[in-house]
């Protein structure tokens, strides 16, 4: 059965990279091979004039040209130089399924693309990334394991060997160089220093990286030819292109269209009304009026031109029944806790903008104070991730400047938060709150000042709080440690009531308090007022 995170398939136009779901749930070989029979060795100067005519770019979101990379790869391995072909399929974006449907539907249209560059360009293997655990890590397995049967059986299916990585999935994790590091067996972070692929990339070697989609696509454009691939879509952008629509869409989906189609006929494919915006280009991307995303034409210059980017093809309509600044700043406050920490802009900056839209869907925040906080990120992250949000974020408040006049001026707009804006099929994450020990307490205020969102001071300047939200956990932590009183703790609420969050630097500072100028009792070691143990 395929899973909620493979949405089903919808087409406008030809089918090509959709081609034979109509019939079956996956293509396995023999209904590949029917379809788009062997794929056969191509000369590398072919296979990048191919690519250059049709001007292929990368499906992934940056839309690089195919056939630079290529060229890049292959210089940088020289005559004879072992290389690697990586594909990406690692489908950080909760927005997005393409990538999830092609490798659990059709996995060898993938392979046979991967596989087509990696005899190209003689590599040494093909490396297949995606989400561990999932059913498209089981499904390219799968395909893996069909290919080397074919093989024995007397077959050409695996002229080149193809290794399925399972990694873990953050929304970071499809970055390149964090992928790069995972297949390493590092952590799936980015790098602090950008390198390229091309040059060093799995285990050191010249890595031709790019997208699920890409690759299939190159798969088609080596069986059709320049001529036919570009007999649709439009003469600078030929061929069709993979389209995730969620959101307020009645039906979600995975749709395959020529470009040049209008946004608005696939959202009325889809069943869905834009409401309030369209996001498109996923959580990195940017909002359309309703107004502008009826003209809006699906390619990456009709986008340009209503002021988006296409990106991943991610399309994520509102609808009118929930709060739009609301999903934003539940948008936001997500990708502050999915940051890799690396950085001051991300594992400070981020959180800072949270909690700024957060205020600002409560009523008690300002449009000035987001934008303060945006631009302490910007331009300024050892990653595209503090940038990436802070164009989401500006954007929401160009999108969406009616709402916040409604909820600076009553609080809110009326209309609840329904979640339209899809999240990872998580745990609940907790939440905690922070707890005072009224004896102790002197009223310094230092906690309202580290926590200004999350606690407010009386009269007297004593403090009372509110419920924290699991990304703020550290910042509360960091208030507790630097109580001159000692009289907060952290507590995580659960169903059974708060349950207390140990911190060492809590626990020395108890311990000091407790134990200074006594021996050792109960195994405890006595505390000297220098701090040391005796």
């Amino acid at each position: 059965m395929i899973p909620a995170r493979v949405p089903r398939v919808l087409r406008m136009g030809p089918a090509r990279l959709t081609a034979g779901l109509d019939h079956c749930r996956r293509l396995d070989l023999p209904a590949h091979r029917t379809l788009h029979g062997v794929v056969e060795p191509r000369e590398l100067g072919e296979l990048i004039s191919y690519a250059n005519e049709v001007d292929m770019r990368g499906r992934g979101g940056a839309a690089f040209p195919f056939a630079r990379k290529l060229r890049a790869v292959a210089d940088a391995a020289g005559s004879g130089g072992d290389c690697v072909v990586l594909v990406n399929g690692a489908e950080g974006e909760p927005a997005s399924s393409k990538d999830a449907m092609l490798l659990t539907r059709n996995p060898h249209l993938v392979l046979d693309g991967a596989v087509l560059a990696a005899e190209a360009l003689g590599a040494r293997e093909v490396v297949v990334a995606t989400a561990g655990g999932e059913v498209a890590e089981a499904s390219v397995a799968a395909a893996v394991a069909e290919r080397r049967a074919a093989n024995v059986s007397g077959g050409a299916e695996s002229r080149v060997p193809i290794r399925v990585v399972g990694i873990r999935e953050r929304f970071i994790s499809g970055e390149g160089g964090a992928l790069v590091r995972a297949v390493n067996g590092e952590e799936g972070i980015p790098p602090g220093r950008k390198k390229r692929a091309a040059v060093s990339g799995v285990d050191g070697l010249p890595t031709l990286l790019s997208n699920t989609e890409t690759y299939a696509q190159f798969a088609l454009l080596a069986e059709y030819g320049p001529e036919k691939y570009a007999e649709v879509g439009t003469s600078k952008e030929p061929g069709t292109i993979l389209l995730t629509v969620s959101g307020g869409a009645a039906q979600g989906a995975v749709i395959e269209t020529p470009t040049g189609t209008l946004l608005a006929d696939v959202l009325a494919l889809c069943e869905a009304e834009p409401g309030d915006g369209v996001l498109v280009g996923g959580y990195h991307g940017a909002w359309l009026s309703a107004e502008t995303a009826g003209a809006a034409v699906v390619s990456r210059e009709g986008m340009k031109l209503a002021g988006a980017t296409l990106g991943a093809g991610i399309v994520v309509p509102l609808g009118a029944s929930t709060c739009p600044l609301g999903e934003a700043a539940r948008v936001a406050s997500y990708l502050a806790g999915e940051s890799a920490g690396q950085c001051g802009p991300c594992r400070l900056g981020l959180p800072d903008v949270a909690r700024a839209m957060c205020a600002l869907a409560e009523g008690t925040g300002s449009v000035d104070a987001v934008r303060r906080a945006v631009r302490v990120v910007e331009r300024r992250g050892a990653c595209f991730h503090p940038d990436g949000t802070a164009k989401f974020v500006l954007s929401a408040l160009d999108a969406f400047e009616s709402e916040i006049a409604l909820h600076l001026e009553h609080g809110s707009c009326g209309r609840p938060v329904r979640g339209v804006l899809p999240m990872p099929e998580r745990e609940a994450e907790p939440e905690y709150r922070l707890e005072v020990d009224w004896s102790r307490c002197q009223g310094h205020g230092l906690c309202a000042h580290l926590l200004p969102e999350f606690v407010e001071l009386d009269d007297y300047g004593f403090p009372s709080f509110r419920t924290i939200p699991g990304w703020m956990a550290k910042e509360a932590r960091r208030a507790v440690d630097m109580c001159p009183a000692l009289a907060l703790r952290l507590a995580q609420t659960t169903g059974d009531g708060p349950k207390p969050v140990g911190s060492p630097l809590r626990l020395v500072k108890d311990l000091r308090r407790a134990g200074e100028g006594l021996t050792r009792v109960g195994g405890l070691p006595r505390i000297s007022r220098a701090g040391g143990t005796a």
